[in-house]
């Protein structure tokens, strides 16, 4: 069997997706989480960009991983701001926790 780049990038997609997945589902760690949400996002960047590359029109597919990336940014920032100001009111990132903020 003979890997062509498509396939490479098939694997790697679905390979970071589902890491992305699995760290959702098992891990309870606020920032931990973030990490595994960034990495469900860069696989489906790749997404994006292996269908620009196949239908021939690279540019739409890189110009749609920029504005993943672009959104992506946003996220990641708005999340750790979330995790400092949870930290700072419970004490604890777990995400169990946050039963606790009532009000």
């Amino acid at each position: 069997m003979t890997l062509t780049s498509s396939s490479i990038f098939i694997i790697t997609v679905i390979g970071l997706f589902s890491i992305g997945i699995y760290g959702l589902m098992a891990i309870r760690n606020m920032i931990k989480a973030i990490v595994a949400l960034q990495l469900m996002v860069k696989g489906a960047m790749l997404a994006f960009v292996l269908a620009g590359n196949i239908n021939g029109n690279v540019q739409q597919g890189a110009s749609m991983a920029l504005t993943v990336i672009v959104a992506d940014t946003i996220v990641a920032v708005i999340g750790m701001a979330l995790a400092v100001q949870v930290r700072k009111h419970i004490g604890s990132l777990d995400i169990k926790a946050l039963t606790k903020l009532k009000g």
